[in-house]
C-alpha cells in the first residue's frame, strides 16, 4: 500500500474524529470511548498494513 494513502487515511480518520467531537454533543465518557475504539481500530490496521501483525487476515469465527 502506498504511504501517501496510509497517510491519506490517517488525515481522514483524524478530520472524521475532530468533526465528531466538536460538532456532535455527546457525554464525555461516550467521546472518550469513541477516541479509544478509533485509535485502537486504526492502530491494528497499521500494524497490519506493514505487516507486523498478519493474524486477523486468516481469522475464521465459527
Amino acid at each position: 500500500m502506498p504511504i501517501l494513502t496510509i497517510i491519506l487515511v490517517l488525515i481522514v480518520a483524524g478530520v472524521a474524529l475532530w468533526a465528531i467531537n466538536a460538532f456532535i454533543p455527546m457525554a464525555r465518557s461516550v467521546k472518550t470511548i469513541l477516541n479509544l475504539v478509533v485509535v485502537v481500530v486504526l492502530c491494528i490496521w497499521l500494524l497490519q498494513t506493514f505487516g507486523v501483525i498478519s493474524g486477523f487476515r486468516n481469522l475464521r469465527l465459527e
